[in-house]
């Protein structure tokens, strides 16, 4: 699998680089069908306190899987993120299951 990651508009971060490198390992472990990972850090100014957003896009035979969240810190965004991809996953995984 082919993680690629960007900040948009805000500098990188290798420590974060590779906290989402382990959580997509690990997800691509489990479902070792997914082709590539695009993951987008961005910062949006919220008066709530939030506006930390993290989008994850995942490349797999048939249509591609996205899902974003926002929250009030990027680890937390993307572990928001990783969740409803897991969802998403599970249920393409009960689709492709052959009929017997």
């Amino acid at each position: 699998m082919k993680i690629n990651i960007q900040f948009v508009q805000m500098p990188t971060s290798e420590s974060m680089e590779r906290y989402v490198d382990s959580k997509l390992e690990k997800l691509y472990k489990k479902y070792d069908w997914i082709i590539k990972a695009d993951v987008f850090f961005k910062k949006e100014n919220d008066p709530k306190g939030n506006g930390k957003i993290c989008d994850v896009e995942l490349s797999l035979p048939g249509p591609k899987i996205f899902a974003t969240s926002n929250e009030k810190n990027y680890e937390l965004a993307f572990k928001e993120t990783l969740s409803d991809l897991e969802r998403q996953l599970k249920k393409r995984k009960q689709e492709m299951k052959p009929y017997i």
